[in-house]
């Protein structure tokens, strides 16, 4: 996706089952214990409460502006037929209808200056839309900014899951900062194959540290992206990020192939986020 505070000690947001079994998970449920040795709970949301998502935890984008990518959706707030907790699990559903001069709603949830982070490891239990046009996505956008021009791509975003309908099965893991981007054609990712990623939950994950990223569906890592040195410009990464989880609808990727109005509405199912730090 293109642009949208813990503790001052670094961070690591896991669903933990996955990690002690790093090669060989399927993903497992939110039941599971949310103990890791080494790693201690800092913040989690199990969305075990049916209504909208918690207003400690939570924001909404809001608004059809497009968001740099020629989205077609109007991000609504605190509007449950876009956002909701039911039957333990977060909804964000995307729908066909015309919403303030858009003919698409959905929902793009944050959490900005309430669970920010600093280092760590992210971890996100969802399944996923499907169908040609819906675009949606796990990621981290810089909470401060400190360099360059103040906004995005140099203050960086990484993207630890984005999956777009038109090649089902396929998910991406992306970083994107002033050296490394998709405008400039430098853009530094990789990708995995889930085929059942929009009819199974699967944990998507990323550690995050000083010197390393590192991207993981069930505790596979398929993306590493390095700390050169050669300051801001390709590691913006020092930082304070936050959260996102959305579903957006067409746009310059999503929309490459169209938008296939049959399969509304579409949504994204989220078990859980954990988040974590490591004890040292």
């Amino acid at each position: 996706m293109l642009n949208d505070n813990i503790t001052s000690t670094p961070l690591h947001v896991v669903a933990i089952c996955t990690f002690a079994l790093a090669a060989i998970s399927t993903g497992c449920s939110s039941n599971s214990n949310n103990e890791l040795p080494g790693w201690e709970l800092v913040w989690a949301d199990e969305f075990d409460t049916d209504g909208l998502p918690d207003a400690a935890s939570w924001n909404y984008t809001t608004g059809g502006s497009g968001f740099g990518n020629n989205e077609l959706q109007f991000y609504t707030q605190s509007r449950s037929a876009n956002a909701r907790i039911e039957n333990g699990s977060l909804i964000i559903e995307a729908l066909k209808e015309d919403f303030s001069g858009k003919n698409y709603t959905s929902a793009r949830l944050n959490t900005k200056a309430k669970h920010d982070i600093l280092y760590g490891r992210v971890e996100v239990r969802a399944k996923l839309p499907s169908g040609r046009g819906t675009w949606p996505a796990i990621w981290l956008l810089y909470s401060d900014q400190e360099y360059g021009n103040g906004g995005w791509p140099d203050n960086g975003e990484i993207d630890i899951m984005e999956h777009v309908g038109f090649d089902q099965g396929v998910i991406h893991a992306t970083v994107h900062t002033n050296a490394f981007n998709h405008i400039a054609g430098t853009q530094q990712g990789s990708t995995t194959t889930v085929a059942d990623a929009s009819s199974a939950f699967h944990v998507y994950a990323l550690e995050w540290t000083a010197e390393e990223i590192r991207a993981y569906v069930d505790g596979l890592q398929y993306f590493t992206f390095s700390n050169s040195g050669n300051g801001w410009e390709e590691w913006p990464f020092d930082h304070k990020l936050h959260l996102i989880l959305n579903i957006a609808v067409g746009g310059s990727w999503g929309g490459q192939q169209g938008v296939d109005d049959t399969i509304f509405p579409q949504r994204m199912e989220v078990d859980y986020v954990r988040v974590y730090r490591e004890n040292r």
